[in-house]
């Protein structure tokens, strides 16, 4: 089997929920040793998150299965002196340190950035927030859902009908994760050159918001203000959703030459050379008029037929498949990212791996997202506590 890019790399996870345990997920899948740390009473919130309440009931929540894959977990109270102590120990030998508390939590433990440093000059810390630890809101509580509201995201969804309104998925969480997974790998990279580590203030608020770098152009650069399109695209015409004989195609004809091979493929040659259409502008101006007339033909086939037939003209369309048919359509079950994974006591299930397929470095799941505490002997064995030193820290209940 080929080598691991993070072989040998120790990451001390502190984090809950979605967007730290998404971050610390892609450095597991990575190879790194990501330990969670977990409190001894319940664990991750997502441990009783899901649809499923006897998973809930077990502390194994479908949200906490999606994204904990590769983890070792160790349950460790750092509100008590023992255990703030501990986990000192497991710092000293850490290389990375994520968290995404509010920010004053560690430091009012006594265990954030400035004194961990002191004890470990190498350690990548990771902070991960709604607001950054910076700035007037950096105290304020955050989920998703606020920080698609604040960042303008569910300003720019929907149409007319709809506005505003939130994507199905928690994108800003998700992208939040990604940021810092992305920021920890690059200030790993700077440690490799310079021997030094650093603190990494990652906001989901900042994370998310160029993400609509183009919408924020047109304002910012045209002047324009956004126009909640639905399904369309503001970019180009047309492309968008399109109604069809037994449901709805994708189209995307954001090229001249596209909307031309479109216009063949439908038989509808006399709209090239439409004052209202010819043009690109011309048309994102005129689609409501336009929409219609492509609509008419498209009634007349299912959209199997459209989707091979413009596909052929290099015309690029889609099917708009529900989850289901999403998850088991033949390309993704080529590329490989969704893993069969037996976990204990639940069978096997299957949860995604890394989306980045690499040739020369192996990326597999090879733990199933843990017990809450099933790594903890282990873990804690390695820096020298004993059978009758963890004895006395369970009947504590610091682990």
């Amino acid at each position: 089997m080929s080598a691991k890019i993070l072989s040998g790399v120790r990451v001390l996870d502190l984090t809950n929920v979605l967007a730290g345990p998404f971050a610390t997920l892609h450095l597991a899948l990575l190879g790194a040793e990501v330990i969670k740390i977990e409190n001894p009473k319940d664990g991750d919130l997502a441990r009783k998150l899901g649809i499923v309440p006897a998973l809930n009931e077990k502390l194994m929540g479908t949200s906490f299965l999606a994204q904990n894959s590769n983890k070792k977990s160790l349950t460790l109270n750092t509100k008590s002196p023992e255990g703030r102590e501990i986990f000192k120990k497991l710092a000293k030998g850490a290389d990375v340190l994520v968290e995404n508390f509010r920010p004053d939590v560690m430091d009012r433990l006594g265990l954030g950035y400035q004194t961990l440093s002191e004890l470990n000059p190498r350690l990548v810390y990771c902070a991960i927030s709604g607001f950054g630890h910076t700035g007037p809101d950096a105290l304020k509580p955050a989920y998703d859902q606020i920080i698609q509201g604040l960042s303008g995201v569910m300003a720019i969804n929907g149409d007319e009908r709809l506005n505003p309104l939130r994507c199905g998925f928690p994108v800003c969480d998700t992208v939040g994760g990604l940021n810092a997974a992305f920021a920890v790998l690059a200030a790993l990279y700077h440690r490799e050159r310079t021997g030094e580590g650093q603190f990494i203030d990652v906001a989901m608020l900042d994370s998310i918001m160029p993400l609509i770098a183009w919408v924020a152009a047109n304002l910012l650069i045209g002047g324009q203000q956004p126009v909640p399109m639905g399904n369309d695209n503001f970019t180009a015409a047309p492309s968008g959703t399109f109604k069809t004989k037994d449901g709805y195609v994708n189209i995307a004809a954001n090229k001249q030459e596209q909307w031309e091979s479109l216009c063949d493929a439908l038989g509808v040659q006399e709209l090239k050379t439409d004052d209202r259409f010819a043009k690109r502008d011309v048309r994102k101006k005129n689609r409501k008029l336009l929409t219609p007339l492509l609509e008419a033909k498209l009634a007349e086939r299912p959209t199997a037929e459209w989707v091979e037939l413009l596909n052929a003209k290099d015309v690029p369309s889609g099917a708009i498949l529900g989850l289901e048919d999403a998850l088991s359509q033949p390309q993704v079950k080529h590329r490989g990212i969704l893993k069969d994974v037996p976990v204990e006591g639940i069978g096997m299930l299957k949860l995604f791996g890394l989306s980045a397929l690499f040739d020369k470095t192996s990326a597999p799941i090879e733990l199933a997202p843990p017990r809450l505490s099933a790594h903890t002997e282990e873990v804690l064995s390695g820096i020298g506590v004993t059978k009758e030193e963890l004895a006395d820290l369970k009947s504590k209940k610091i682990i």
